[in-house]
């Protein structure tokens, strides 16, 4: 990474811990929901009279398996993903967490159009959900978690504009396996996925924003597998799977992800600079990157713009392989 670059990416890290540290931890001790998150109906008749049970039924039809938001049960390589990424914790988050949120969704529709390239556009809401901190918190994981009624506000926002939710994890100290299963009553709904964000994985002794954080191949294998256990439990539709890497020393052992039943995964190479830089960190990143992960690339609406024009959607379509996801921040 040139020097450049090493300067943005300092500077972005060090105004999201600012952000962050803002919020406060109280929400690792969040107490048991009472209630479950707004979810899809359940197919195929309701219950009979108070306190009995519906008799079988021969010729009653299976209820119909969940859909995606736009129909269809395959995330890819049947749409082209186009996301915001952020959090209402602060602007400086991204650019999902400004201003009104159906404005957002319907801003992020609108660009989305020229990154089809004749494919449906799946739209994606990645909401950071487990958020990174310079201190430790109560547990001392360096992590916390927004409330589930931003969550639930979120995937209401999702479903108006027929779109995924995705929940972004920045595990501090903590393990991303133990942060999906904190979120799995919303992982088991049929339209929301999960994004991983290794940068911010430290280990025992380390601080995030003091270094930078990592994962490997296995850990990411373990959160695949766990996916495709709920895909099968649950009769859902594919579960997207994003982690994202700024540079090649992120993930390690990236071998060890193997491709997992019902499981859609992709990388979202990241990097904030000018355009050559970001071609250059694409194609270097992607070239260790196994063949079953799918292509993503992110842009930052103003880091990069500090540095030149913000890459148009020509030029980012023209990269190689072409991106498949494609995220705003």
């Amino acid at each position: 990474m040139s020097s450049g670059r090493g300067t943005a990416t300092t500077t972005r890290r060090t105004a999201l811990l600012g952000a962050a540290g803002l919020i406060g931890l109280t929400a690792c001790q969040r107490s048991e929901p009472s209630s479950s998150p707004t979810s899809v109906a359940p197919a195929g008749g309701g219950a009979g009279p108070a306190g009995t049970t519906p008799p079988p039924s021969t010729t009653s039809t299976p209820p119909p398996l969940p859909q995606l938001p736009r129909g269809g049960r395959t995330i890819l390589p049947a749409h082209r993903l186009f996301g915001y990424c952020g959090s209402p914790a602060s602007p400086a988050l991204g650019r999902l967490g400004i201003g009104d949120l159906d404005e957002r969704v319907e801003e992020m529709l609108t660009r989305s159009t020229p990154y089809a390239y004749g494919r449906p556009v799946l739209p994606v809401l990645e909401l950071i959900a487990t958020l990174v901190h310079p201190v430790p918190g109560a547990d001392g994981k360096f992590r916390s978690w927004v409330a589930d009624s931003v969550v639930d506000t979120y995937l209401a926002a999702a479903r108006r504009h027929r779109a995924l939710l995705v929940l972004n994890i920045q595990p501090g100290r903590a393990r991303f396996i133990d942060e999906l299963r904190h979120w799995e009553r919303y992982l088991v709904q049929p339209d929301v996925g999960v994004a991983l964000d290794p940068e911010w994985a430290v280990q025992p002794g380390q601080v995030p924003g003091r270094v930078f954080g990592s994962t490997t191949g296995q850990a990411l294998d373990v959160c695949a597998a766990y996916l495709s256990g709920l895909v099968a439990e649950h009769r859902l539709p594919e579960k997207l799977m994003i982690y994202h890497q700024l540079h090649l020393s992120i993930v390690r052992n990236e071998a060890a992800l193997k491709q997992h039943p019902g499981v859609a995964l992709v990388k979202s190479i990241d990097g904030i600079g000018r355009r050559d830089w970001k071609i250059k960190a694409y194609d270097n990143i992607r070239a260790q990157t196994p063949a079953s992960v799918h292509s993503g690339f992110k842009l930052f609406y103003e880091e990069d713009e500090r540095y030149g024009p913000l890459m148009t959607p020509a030029e980012v379509m023209a990269l190689s392989p072409q991106p498949e996801y494609v995220l705003f921040e």
